[in-house]
């Protein structure tokens, strides 16, 4: 006979959030700690977490000038973004499924904050068709293209 569980069991989207969040514990960014996974027939195909790219020091490590200058004050927190050498965590998600050859298309993704507009674009092109975030980006058109593509969007918090 069963024994009754202490613990609620989650439900996907819990369980799902849940790895993002330990996933996000990889980050070796100054400015931001963030994870995602892509997530196909209940399976993980990848995970990313915000960083420098391969072979490229750490941005903790000072790799990326722009975070270091804007750690140390010398710039604004959005200023020239563009000159940061970190790949965000869902950008990177989608690039690993690439490199291992997995499919994206009708795959979920689920991050610990919702895109930005490029990382928007990206997941509609991958084919993504649910994205499931627990945390607003200050980017609100990342969402906007979502939806206007037909991802479902969903806030899991």
């Amino acid at each position: 006979m069963p024994t009754k569980r202490k613990n609620k069991r989650p439900s996907w989207d819990e369980y799902f959030m849940e790895l993002a969040q330990v996933v996000k514990k990889r980050t070796n960014c100054l400015r931001n700690a963030y994870g995602s996974l892509i997530v196909k027939d209940f399976r993980i195909i990848s995970t990313g977490y915000v960083g420098t790219p391969h072979g490229i020091k750490n941005c903790l490590a000072g790799g990326c000038e722009r975070c270091a200058r804007r750690e140390k004050g010398e710039i604004k927190t959005h200023e020239y973004q563009e000159s940061c050498i970190c790949i965000h965590a869902e950008q990177n998600a989608i690039i690993q499924a690439a490199y291992q050859g997995s499919s994206t298309k009708g795959a979920m993704m689920y991050s610990t904050i919702s895109p930005c507009s490029s990382c928007a674009k990206m997941i509609i092109n991958a084919g993504i068709t649910r994205f499931v975030y627990n945390k607003p980006h200050h980017d609100k058109e990342g969402i906007e293209l979502l939806k206007k593509a037909k991802v479902k969007v969903d806030i899991q918090t």
